[in-house]
């Protein structure tokens, strides 16, 4: 199958399964958003092998096409520690965070720009229902500053840990930043206990969940270097941001400028 026809395939087995009638758009752009939408609404629930096989090899040629960064291709600016900008879904690494909510089951708003919604889309859709199986397991939401791990499916990662950040109504408080840095440990000590060698970092709370960006970047490289001086842990530690202001602020706090 070409890519074209493997998204036809998707969108209508995604619209069958619902009992929803509409017509494949015709241009690339509107069926990719169409399809994506389709992923982000579907319910938890085991897919058919068939299914599965056309997904799979569709999202990984997604993948391709947009390309790969390997962590062996990145430089450090601190001894273990990396600042790299770029789409968290096309990093090659032991494991990448997830900023998850409470239900864990990732974002269901049709193609919303949050990292839980990109995560999900493009690991597929067995994402889902492993959180699912793991929240039915605990019977409860997942408190904030804990973390779960997960395959990552057709992601290029290997583990996909998921932990819920604070969120900040109003100023910052106390608890907010213990909340923020318990994520940042829960992470690192639950990727060591199932011995991955690399973790990258998004700005957990910093979208959504409102934490300001230089407060939490402050807190997010303290954490890792407490952790890992009481720890002597020699895990890898990748700072992932997206947007340049997080950019900037990564790097002077890091001194990477220098």
């Amino acid at each position: 199958m070409e890519q074209e026809e493997r998204r036809r395939f998707l969108i209508e087995k995604l619209l069958s399964e619902q009992n929803a009638r509409a017509k494949v758009p015709d241009d690339e752009y509107s069926q990719k958003r169409l399809l994506r939408a389709l992923f982000n609404v579907r319910e938890p629930r085991a897919a058919g092998e068939e299914f599965l096989r056309v997904q799979d090899d569709y999202l990984r040629e997604e993948l391709r096409q947009k390309g790969i960064t390997d962590i062996a291709d990145l430089s450090p600016v601190a001894p273990d520690a990396y600042l790299w900008q770029g789409d968290i879904t096309t990093l090659r690494c032991d494991g990448i965070v997830n900023a998850a909510n409470s239900k864990m089951l990732g974002c269901f708003c049709p193609n919303h720009a949050c990292i839980d919604n990109a995560i999900h889309t493009f690991a597929g859709v067995r994402l889902r229902q492993a959180c699912a199986d793991i929240m039915k397991a605990q019977g409860c939401d997942e408190p904030t500053g804990g973390a779960k791990i997960t395959r990552a499916y057709n992601l290029p990662c290997k583990y996909v840990l998921h932990t819920v950040g604070p969120i900040v109504r109003g100023e910052v408080t106390a608890e907010d930043e213990r909340l923020l840095a318990s994520c940042y440990t829960s992470c690192l000590a639950l990727a060591e206990k199932n011995g991955l060698k690399s973790l990258a970092f998004c700005c957990i709370s910093t979208g959504e969940f409102h934490f300001p960006n230089e407060r939490a970047a402050q807190i997010a490289i303290h954490t890792v270097r407490e952790y890992k001086q009481e720890t002597a842990s020699k895990i890898k530690v990748i700072f992932n941001v997206f947007k340049e202001r997080d950019h900037e602020i990564y790097a002077r706090l890091l001194g990477a400028n220098k």
